[in-house]
């Protein structure tokens, strides 16, 4: 972050400010039309601890603060405003309140990125900078800005650059006054652009009267080149020149420069703003969506390109709306117990401009918040099971959603993530398949162990309880439970460390012995795996499998399960209109702050009906809903009739008597194919021609030109077996797929003028939400890694005699596996030192007495890892690697710090979340499965490095294992 906040400083000095000649014309353009930075911000006033009094950023101006609300009668308050070019306020084009509304609405069809005011359709050029056109202000104020640079941190010296800890940086920005407010009520507002306010926030000195910015490049303050340097090592003159050609280029060329990226800077802490100063980047210089240009993240082949084909299949769209569905992050911090050991506190990553009276508590009170506000999913949803709530309100003659809006106020109904250790809110049974959660993926492995599964564990820390630092918003048990699932069942082609803990390992068919299909984000195509032989012994494919556990749980089902109405939970999801649920501040119903609303300051309420001695017809057949509902995705639906006509022609028509008699069959896992083949826009033609006439509804503007050359076209399962096929573009997606345009994220905002799905419609570098000023993103920042202080106690606790070193444990991908896949491979072990492995540099390994090859031991209080030593100078001082993903299952001696077998990359890294991710109900900031929500990382972490003195192979009987 620290890199890209100096080039981006170097940018607006270079080309939005330079010395000499103009400011460039393209980079002009293309902000004022795609991003944010010509949308009014309101400042209000804030005493700093020192009693300077300063102002700070607040909210976007909407059009509901005016009088008469700028004529919008629909939605006003999700609607910016500008001012143009003739010192005016206006209201362009493109807001997410464009996208919502009554059909035949006055605002319909304007939610597009149309130069033009919404009221009267007249073409507006939008000021950047309240300074230009007529009516230019020439008033300032003092800003201030939140500052993190200060923090001094034990393990990262050089972050701390001088500065005061929880630093504010005040700068000179210029701001208008405007009047807002009903007639007879108004009031006088100080206002500034978000050019303004960005400028100012990278200290771009550009003439102001009193200005506190740098005056050139050297000067030390933040975020110029010779700033960086000291945090980052990398020499000014290099970053000054990289960056000045960057943009030099994208100017020349209008946007084609491009940044290519992997999944690392994702997995720090503060991941987020590292993106955002990237991104920042790139919007200066006009090149997202831009072909040639852009952000080009290579994270792996992760891109499920027909995904609105395979949701109708993943989820039993076709038969039950809406599913359950939950993010996993969340779930496994609250389950695993991560969270009693929570060792960074809230008031470590809050905005020095922040009311820290307002944020308090612990990580898992947000994440807890988040549930109740319908921010965030939850698993499990009630205290009460769903189908007892059902029951109990038919029993007291209510409305299933009206009887459990009433408990939850009175405190009879509870959720589950208020007492996540209660035994009625354990998750019970997991089922893993396509995953390793517990070898590869699963962060916090001995937590994992310990609470999850209630077996050895590695844990050296103590919890919070101990600590005397408890969470506000949970429910406190002095005893945790350890061992809360009674059954898990894996899938696998292999024996991973998650089947080894397994209580049942069903072999699946694995490459060649199964019919599937596979989309990568590395190319546009669609292409299969087919079956060229049997599946092996007693191993089945994945489809066969779980088509088995239907028939087999819809025998048994009968007597103890019958049709069942339940309760469900939805969070208040993205692309839909409850993303407009509170635009102005966050109001909690739990507090008494406002009232329990389902889907706008709580979960969705509905009730499902479930037909299981049914599951099994269910399972094999295309249900109702398709002919009834039809089909969507990204906001927008299609009819889906002559797609399940043609389903039919093709699998073939249930005839057994039932509920699924005369409904298309998907008997085989070809079937399986041909239903998401059918029904996505990517791989029919017809469905792409209406889901793009579907969107044009919306934006006002004809867009199926992009998919109408290709209407006739239907790729079959077969189609892909002969050749592996190109998709069609579709609305699902940003980019397009064409002969002479390659794939480009943004390129359909820019080309075909769609707004981007956020609050302003257009890419933002400002979020106004009141958690992201809070915890200061709500402009891009440098934001040092955390301290998460698991080193400290552990070093000298169990000495060995060896000497004890702290380094930095980061875990790229590796060379000799994909993940753990192929890591216990004869062949990638001969490869690789035949077991687990960790590289330091030459100089660390010197300084603890370790040689190449030696058994080293990893440890913190999360747990502890052996390994052999891999000692090279490609290895940076202060830091180790280990490549995920190695798991405890071949070469592995006992630990000398737990005493049980080694452990894994995971023993020594904990979940730890982030509030501004669990932000929920607010355009963009709104949940969506496998979209938005919190993450895990692990760059943050540290480690105590030591040689072992005793290599214990754990061989006699009865040894710990």
């Amino acid at each position: 972050a620290a890199v890209a906040m100096a080039m981006g400083h170097v940018i607006l000095k270079d080309f939005y400010f330079p010395e000499k000649g103009e400011r460039s014309a393209y980079f002009d353009n293309y902000v004022r039309r795609y991003t944010d930075m010509p949308m009014l911000v309101m400042l209000k006033e804030k005493v700093l601890p020192s009693g300077e009094t300063v102002m700070v950023p607040d909210r976007y101006v909407r059009a509901s603060d005016f009088n008469g609300k700028l004529g919008a009668a629909n939605n006003p308050e999700w609607k910016t405003v500008a001012l143009d070019m003739s010192g005016k306020v206006v209201l362009p084009n493109g807001a997410i309140g464009f996208r919502w509304g009554a059909d035949g609405r006055a605002d319909q069809g304007q939610w597009n990125l149309e130069a033009k005011e919404a009221r009267h359709g007249t073409e507006v050029k939008l000021k950047l900078t309240v300074m230009e056109g007529e009516q230019a202000s020439a008033e300032t104020a003092k800003v201030g800005f939140p500052y993190f640079g200060g923090i001094v941190s034990e393990h990262f010296p050089n972050n701390a650059t001088g500065d005061a800890a929880n630093n504010v940086l005040v700068r000179t920005v210029p701001v208008q006054r405007i009047s807002l407010g009903k007639a007879g009520d108004q009031r006088e507002a100080l206002v500034a652009t978000v050019f303004d306010l960005q400028v100012a926030n990278y200290g771009v000195a550009r003439g102001l009267p009193g200005e506190m910015a740098a005056r050139d490049f050297n000067d030390d303050t933040p975020y110029t080149p010779a700033w960086q340097e000291r945090i980052t090592g990398t020499p000014r003159e290099q970053l000054i020149t990289v960056a000045h050609q960057f943009a030099e280029n994208a100017d020349k060329t209008h946007g084609k420069s491009m940044v290519i990226i992997g999944a690392a800077m994702n997995h720090w802490f503060h991941a987020d703003m590292n993106y955002r100063g990237v991104i920042n980047m790139l919007m200066m210089c006009g090149c997202i969506g831009q072909s040639g240009g852009g952000w080009a993240h290579y994270v792996g082949q992760e891109k499920l390109r027909p995904q609105t084909g395979w949701t109708v299949l993943a989820f039993a769209l076709d038969w039950i709306r809406p599913p359950r569905q939950m993010n996993g992050t969340s779930f496994f911090y609250a389950h695993t117990d991560q969270w009693r050991y929570e060792t960074v506190g809230v008031d470590e990553i809050l905005s020095p401009l922040a009311d820290k009276a307002k944020f308090g508590g612990s990580m898992i009170d947000y994440n807890v918040r988040a549930e109740r506000m319908g921010w965030l999913p939850s698993a499990p949803q009630l205290k009460t099971n769903p189908i007892e709530v059902v029951r109990a309100a038919e029993a007291a003659n209510m409305d299933p959603k009206d009887y459990l809006v009433k408990g939850l106020k009175d405190g009879s109904q509870v959720m589950s993530c208020e007492d996540p250790d209660h035994p009625n809110n354990w998750p019970r049974n997991m089922f893993v398949w396509r995953s390793n959660i517990l070898g590869s993926s699963g962060k916090g492995h001995e937590y994992f162990l310990k609470h999850l599964l209630g077996t050895k564990n590695g844990v050296q820390g103590k919890d919070l309880g101990r600590e005397e630092g408890r969470p506000t918003e949970v429910v406190w048990h002095d005893q945790a439970p350890e061992g809360k699932l009674d059954l898990v069942v894996t899938l696998d082609f292999r024996m991973s460390t998650t089947c080894l803990y397994s209580d049942i390992v069903l072999p699946s068919a694995t490459w060649y012995e199964k019919n599937d299909m596979n989309t990568s984000d590395m190319h546009p195509f669609i292409h299969p795996l087919s079956a060229a032989v049997d599946p092996a012994w007693q191993s089945r494919s994945d489809w066969e499998i779980y088509k088995g556990f239907a028939k087999k749980f819809s025998e048994l089902c009968v007597g103890h399960l019958g049709v069942e109405r339940e309760m469900v939970l939805t969070p208040i999801m993205h692309d839909t209109p409850a993303e407009m649920a509170q635009p102005f501040g966050v109001q909690e119903w739990k507090k008494g702050e406002i009232d329990l609303i389902p889907g706008k300051t709580a979960p969705s309420f509905m009730v499902v009906e479930r037909d299981y001695p049914n599951v099994y017809k269910r399972f094999t057949a295309v249900g109702p809903l398709m002919n009834k509902v039809g089909n969507g995705g990204k906001g927008i639906s299609w009819d889906t009739k002559i797609e399940v006509t043609q389903l039919g022609q093709l699998n073939g028509l249930t005839t057994d008597a039932g509920v699924t008699c005369g409904m298309p069959k998907i008997e085989t896992d070809i079937d399986a194919c041909e239903v998401i083949l059918q029904f996505a826009p990517e791989t029919n033609g017809h469905v792409a021609v209406k889901a793009w006439e579907a969107l044009g509804k919306q934006t006002g503007l004809d867009h199926t030109h992009l998919a109408i050359h290709r209407e006739d076209e239907k790729i079959r399962y077969r189609d892909i077996q002969a050749q592996p096929r190109k998709i069609i573009s579709s609305p699902t997606w940003s980019g397009i797929e064409s002969e002479t345009v390659s794939y480009n994220a943004g390129y359909t905002n820019v080309h075909e003028m769609i707004p981007w799905r956020t609050l302003t419609g257009r890419q933002q570098f400002y979020m106004d939400h009141p958690w992201m000023t809070a915890f200061g993103e709500g402009f891009s920042s440098y934001r040092p890694p955390v301290d998460l202080k698991t080193t400290h106690a552990m070093q000298d606790r169990k000495p060995n005699g060896n000497k004890e070193i702290a380094l930095n444990f980061i875990t790229p991908h590796q060379k000799w596996g994909i993940h753990s896949t192929y890591s216990d491979n004869l062949h990638m072990l001969t490869l690789s030192r035949g077991g687990p492995i960790v590289w330091i540099s030459e100089d660390d390994a010197k300084a603890a007495g370790i040689v190449d090859n030696d058994w080293i031991e990893l440890f913190n209080l999360n747990g502890a890892l052996n390994a052999r030593a891999v000692v090279s100078q490609r290895v940076r001082n202060g830091m180790c690697l280990m490549y995920h993903a190695q798991e405890k299952l071949v070469n592995m001696p006992g630990s000398e710090i737990t005493g049980g077998r080694g452990g894994i990359h995971n023993s020594v890294t904990r979940i730890v979340l982030k509030p501004t991710h669990m932000i929920g109900g607010y355009a963009q900031f709104s949940y969506g499965f496998n979209y938005y929500g919190t993450i895990g990382t692990n760059r943050d972490e540290f480690v105590v490095l030591r040689k072992m003195a005793k290599v214990d192979w754990l061989d006699d009987e009865g040894s710990a294992a």
